[in-house]
């Protein structure tokens, strides 16, 4: 073999293997970027989530503060129920892209904290109902189980937190 065709047989090997070397790293390149788009991605849903949680928590922490009062502001209650029902429905749109961005164990960590603000919202509600209707013989009862269920709720929350980090954390 001659000296041109053994340079020539040499540049095509050198030129296959540095092409195959490009592919691989560009392959490995678009997954790490996929892989961190994607964990932005989740990252934003998940904070996005508690952010609506953490405004909605607030309120409804103000409507039970007002129905705690010997002698509640009725229209004040009011107003701060319609301000809850807006965020609540903030909460639920977010927690919807919680449940798309994924994974499944996050969903159902959020549904943990759906549950838990339902059972919340439910004596909340019930206080208002007996609030407007002056009617008071459950009213230390149920302060002792709002009291109860946004433990629970806190605990759901602080577990979705966690999950979430654990996800965000992962390169997957």
């Amino acid at each position: 073999m001659d000296s041109g065709l053994a340079a020539l047989l040499g540049a095509a090997v050198g030129s296959a293997a540095t092409l195959g070397a490009a592919i691989v790293n560009g392959r490995a390149q678009a997954r790490s970027q996929h892989a961190q788009w994607s964990r932005q991605r989740r990252r934003d849903a998940y904070a996005g989530y508690l952010s609506a949680l953490h405004d909605r928590d607030i309120t409804m922490d103000a409507v039970l503060d007002a129905l705690r009062s010997d002698h509640p502001d009725l229209a004040d209650v009011d107003e701060r129920i319609a301000r809850f029902v807006t965020l609540a429905r903030e909460v639920h749109r977010a927690g919807e892209v919680v449940i798309l961005e994924g994974p499944a164990r996050l969903a159902e960590v959020a549904e943990r904290v759906a549950n838990a603000s339902g059972d919340l919202s439910h004596v909340m509600r019930r206080m208002a109902e007996n609030a407007h209707a002056g009617n008071t013989t459950r009213k230390a009862e149920d302060t002792a189980l709002a009291a109860e269920r946004e433990r629970t709720l806190y605990e759901a929350v602080k577990d979705f937190r966690l999950a979430a980090r654990g996800v965000i954390g992962r390169a997957d």
